[in-house]
């Protein structure tokens, strides 16, 4: 163990947020020692602006919710550890780990319990990786270094802790947990990782719950370094174990949503996880709504039910929560509503709560190059950025597109289907050609106009009268007697 000095590797109270230097204060003021441990150590020695702070203490779970009464929640049943709430913030306090007396662990060597409670020395062999088992006490000014962690952050070197095999199946979630800080801090991974890091040792995941890899999925879209780590979930055989129906395959759609949410979150914008999700499924998607299509059924319906399948099918491998699954079945039902709006809707549909997820959706596909969105991106785009009077002139102009087109859709199923109406009709037998002057003409049609007789009360009688269809019979008149009869 190097005992260092805080500001020899750059690290002063003065870059410390209020909150968790009171945690720290609370737990020695109690009696108990307290350190600051893991990412944010690593992140503020490296120059980084930490997301969050983790504290690390001898005192119990049960003893850090007598420090900090109703501020703390005890939490974990497989990793017993301590929530205090500092305001909105929220510090996670562990306690000193030491290995097990003995192992509760599953048949594939996955810890199952870790509760029990150790020294310092004991707790920085538990860790997983070198870069986070430095161990800050900010008010003593003083970083203890039990592993040359320090040495590892200079190098940019990601080394596990003991046998990478041993500690992969100890918690195979550390196999993402190793490409996400390889991809974030652009580290090289440690050759003897690397040797073992295999897709059969990835099969390990499979025993990992599915709601526990969609946080961890969560944590691969919003790091900033999406478009970096993608190609290594594919190369190391990982991307199988995340994404059920997925090929892993990153299209342009696929890449450029990731360049896009990596840019959003380096300018500070908020982003929504499931967006992302619903780049990476709207292949099956698309896929499942031909299958329905297929079979008969209403598009609306075949949406629908292709949005349930694909979903169910996913949870196979990450449960995603029902919220976003309703904000990803509605950005893809937004597709078509945007693809070919009524314009007396526009103007309600540009204020609908999912427009603009559904309008960044349908933008990154046009830039991708799908020719089926027929430039409505870029229309919705300019849309929103005209007046009130351009936005009325905007959607005239795009009404009398519309009716134009459907004007030119009709005759083009007319002129379709003449060519076979043609080949049905009967050709006559005479070709008569038709008179040229207007006299010819009109005695013509004198002559085709049906004969009409009058009755004796007057009454007109039409072409179409029952008695001028009467079939005529021809008679033998040799046989009919004229004059009076008896």
């Amino acid at each position: 163990m190097q005992t260092l000095r805080a500001s020899k590797c750059g690290l002063s109270t003065a870059q410390l947020p209020s909150y968790i230097l009171d945690v720290i204060d609370a737990l020695t003021k109690a009696g108990y020692e307290a350190y600051i441990v893991g990412g944010g150590v690593r992140d503020l020695i490296l120059g980084l602006n930490p997301k969050d702070f983790d504290a690390v203490t001898n005192a119990t779970p049960a003893q850090v919710k007598e420090v900090f009464g109703r501020r703390c929640r005890i939490i974990g049943r497989r990793f017993e550890l301590a929530h205090v709430y500092a305001g909105r913030e929220l510090v996670e306090v562990a306690t000193f780990r030491a290995p097990p007396k003995k192992a509760v662990t599953s048949a594939s060597g996955m810890i199952l319990r870790d509760n029990n409670w150790g020294t310092i020395e004991q707790d920085f062999v538990r860790r997983d990786f070198s870069i986070n088992a430095m161990y800050y006490q900010p008010r003593k000014g003083i970083v203890l270094d039990f592993c040359h962690a320090i040495d590892d952050i200079k190098n940019k070197t990601l080394r596990l802790l003991g046998d990478p095999t041993l500690r992969f199946e100890e918690d195979p979630v550390r196999m993402l947990r190793t490409l996400r800080f390889a991809a974030k801090l652009n580290f090289s991974i440690a050759p003897e990782i690397l040797e073992i890091f295999t897709p059969e040792l990835t099969q390990l995941l499979r025993d990992i719950s599915p709601h526990r890899l969609y946080d961890e999925s969560q944590k691969l879209f919003t790091m900033g370094h999406l478009n970096r780590v993608l190609p290594m979930l594919i190369d190391f055989g990982i991307w199988h174990q995340l994404f059920a129906d997925i090929s892993p395959d990153i299209s342009t759609f696929i890449e450029r949503a990731a360049i896009n949410t990596d840019q959003r979150i380096q300018m500070g914008k908020t982003i929504n996880p499931a967006f992302f999700y619903a780049v990476l499924l709207w292949k099956p998607f698309l896929e499942r709504c031909e299958f329905y299509l297929s079979k008969g059924v209403v598009p609306a319906e075949a949406r629908a039910q292709a949005g349930l399948d694909v979903l169910k099918r996913q949870a196979t491998r990450t449960i995603i929560p029902r919220f976003a699954e309703t904000f990803i079945r509605e950005v893809w039902e937004m597709q078509t509503r945007l693809l070919n709006p009524k314009p007396q809707q526009i103007q309600a549909l540009s204020t609908h709560a999912r427009f603009r997820a559904g309008f960044d959706f349908l933008l990154l596909r046009e830039k991708s190059g799908d020719d089926t969105t027929q430039g409505m991106g870029v229309w919705w785009d300019a849309y929103q950025q005209m007046s009130t009077d351009e936005k009325e002139r905007a959607i005239s102009q795009y009404n009398r597109q519309r009716a134009k087109s459907r004007r030119k859709a009709t005759t083009d199923d007319v002129v379709e289907t003449k060519p076979v109406a043609a080949i049905t009709e009967i050709e006559p037998l005479v070709n008569e050609p038709e008179p040229r002057s207007r006299r010819e003409r009109k005695s013509r049609t004198k002559s085709e106009r049906p004969v009409q007789s009058t009755s004796s009360n007057g009454s007109e009688i039409g072409y179409d009268h029952p008695i001028l269809k009467r079939k005529r019979v021809k008679r033998d008149l040799s046989q009919v007697i004229f004059g009076p009869t008896q």
